[in-house]
């Protein structure tokens, strides 16, 4: 099969969808891979790296999507991107489809097979795809959550692990998946008091045995969201629902509950986002104040830390991508339900019902497109 990574042209976007480890991987098997020129310097890699691991280079993204009958991303394609994919050409990467009408609507038109890796789904229901960045993202969160907490970029000026003497901050963490649970340990890492909640008794159940003692779980409603954010100093928004827009659990008269300077980092956001008024930013624009509440809600996190997450992807990415490349995407996915899952969009005919529940459009399911020809 012939694979395409093009460039990410996202802003801010430093990531790439393949290592040079992971074009050894796909080139010794028979393989041709291509990868745009300049592509891996941000994550660390040169084109001299892809060429010793078998890749050819090529100048353009446009070179890339004409010739690829696999087209490997990280980040949705842009506008920009939307023409340049074929009909019945495989693009594989993270999609997040129901929080956005245009690209659906332009994969629609296009006739590609879209496989999500935010969708594929093993057999325990984890998301092995999603995982590695969410692990990044939730740690981000914490991160990037104590610096907005700081008094020069309009936060509380509250030290997350406190100083003896001075009480640590609170935050609150919605959600007890893999986000919530990477920054509920990176927060209460730094000596911050740390609340998480989550719908799930035997999840909470979990946190509650492998917690430290600065995590205490609570059951999540709205009454104890309520109760919760007036004495917080940082809340991460860290729920998922596979495939579908995220709920909102703060709503924006709930901001007024909160005290000034009060920040809250949504990582929720390339789902729709769970706080009502998150809207996507960017690394170079990362956060907004409303009712004095600073906002974080940069929908590529990862991508500011590209070397970690363009490693931890492709580990993920990388057995899929081989089976997906030595069978074709039809025969992969008759053979692993994981993969099947991860089909969005093919030939223009929506197949994942999370997506054309958001926007209303007709459905067909996976298997009566696997059964044709």
């Amino acid at each position: 099969m012939i694979v395409g990574v093009p460039t990410e042209i996202k802003n801010n976007e430093s990531r790439i969808a393949l290592t040079p480890s992971g074009t050894l991987e796909l080139t010794k098997r028979g393989h041709t891979v291509y990868i745009q020129k300049d592509g891996g310097i941000g994550s660390g890699f040169s084109d001299q790296m892809y060429i010793d691991a078998g890749a050819q280079i090529l100048g353009t993204i446009e070179e890339i999507y004409a010739i690829a009958e696999m087209i490997m991303k990280v980040k949705e394609p842009i506008e920009q991107e939307y023409k340049l994919i074929k009909k019945g050409q495989l693009v594989f990467t993270y999609f997040h489809f129901a929080s956005h009408r245009p690209l659906t609507d332009a994969m629609i038109e296009s006739g590609a097979v879209c496989l999500a890796y935010e969708t594929v789904e093993a057999d325990d229901r984890s998301l092995p795809l999603l995982i590695p960045m969410s692990e990044v993202a939730g740690r981000m969160a914490i991160q990037q959550g104590a610096k907005y907490l700081e008094k020069p970029i309009k936060g509380k000026g509250v030290l997350l692990g406190g100083v003896p003497g001075v009480a640590p901050g609170k935050v609150l963490v919605l959600g007890g998946g893999v986000v919530g649970t990477q920054a509920a340990k990176m927060a209460a890492g730094l000596g911050a008091q740390v609340t998480i909640l989550d719908v799930s008794l035997p999840r909470l159940r979990y946190l509650n045995d492998v917690m430290p003692a600065n995590v205490v779980t609570r059951f999540s409603s709205e009454m104890t969201i309520r109760d919760l954010i007036p004495h917080m100093d940082l809340i991460v928004g860290a729920v998922l629902i596979p495939g579908a827009k995220a709920p909102n659990l703060i709503t924006r008269d709930m901001l007024k509950e909160m005290s000034p300077g009060t920040v809250v980092v949504d990582v929720a956001v390339d789902q729709g986002g769970c706080i009502e008024t998150c809207k996507p930013t960017t690394h170079e624009d990362p956060t907004f104040i409303i009712d004095d509440i600073v906002h974080y809600c940069v929908a590529n996190m990862p991508g500011a830390v590209p070397y970690t997450s363009t490693v931890a992807l492709t580990n993920a990415t990388l057995p899929y991508a081989i089976e997906l490349a030595n069978k074709g995407w039809k025969q992969a996915c008759r053979d692993s339900r994981e993969l099947r899952y991860g089909l969005n969009i093919v030939d223009g005919k929506v197949c994942y019902r999370g997506v054309s529940e958001a926007f209303g459009l007709e459905f067909t399911s996976e298997d009566e497109i696997l059964a044709q020809d």
